[in-house]
């Protein structure tokens, strides 16, 4: 079998062989206005129904206290070496990620790896705060904390951003854009299908 793969990759690569190189992409001209990045991304995050709370970075901890309160939100799955200092006192952060201990949680707490202002979307890499994908695919109720110095402009700028940790990890890269949702259903908008039927991101900076 692999010999096999190894002639058709080995005809692929000679049919390949001339053809000319992509040229880089030329770069993007400049903006006749400054754009404010994260304000954009507050407000195409909105457009996909995400909720948005624009707090300085020592109001975390209180601004996901006043959400997990709406929410009835106590029991809330917490990845590892998510800062301490964002977790407020009224949560019961849950360390437990089995899909059974998921299952059981109001939500989900977790960091991000950047955001995108032009797409309104989050990814998440694996990295430190953020926890295995499952984390935010089970629960119901997801908070996400973004800084403002993680809001890039463009995919271009987010894809460079999140490059190393697939190449060095291989890690497997999450977007999210609003709360999951499809209009596969009698053709009408459903969300919580395949992840969180709420999204609460906390823009701090």
């Amino acid at each position: 079998m692999s010999g096999d793969r190894d002639v058709i990759l080995g005809r692929i690569r000679g049919a390949l062989a001339d053809r000319p190189q992509v040229p880089p992409r030329p770069p993007l001209p400049p903006r006749s206005q400054p754009v404010d990045v994260p304000g954009l991304f507050a407000e195409r995050a909105g457009e996909y129904r995400a909720t948005v709370h624009r707090v300085a970075e020592a109001g975390v901890a209180e601004r996901i206290a006043e959400i997990c309160a709406a929410h009835g939100a106590v029991r809330m799955a917490v990845p590892s070496r998510f800062p301490a200092a964002w977790l407020p006192p009224s949560v019961q952060p849950l360390a437990d990620t089995s899909t059974e201990a998921l299952d059981g949680a109001d939500g989900v707490i977790t960091a991000c790896a950047c955001a995108i202002a032009e797409t309104g979307t989050i990814l998440l890499d694996g990295g430190p705060g953020q926890g295995i994908r499952a984390i935010t695919l089970l629960p119901d109720l997801h908070i996400c904390v973004v800084r403002t110095g993680q809001v890039v402009a463009s995919v271009p700028d987010a894809i460079a951003a999140v490059a190393p940790a697939v190449t060095e990890r291989r890690a497997p890269i999450t977007m999210i854009s609003g709360p999951s949702a499809t209009g596969d259903i009698e053709l009408s908008r459903v969300e919580g299908v395949h992840g969180p039927r709420r999204l609460e991101i906390v823009l701090a900076g």
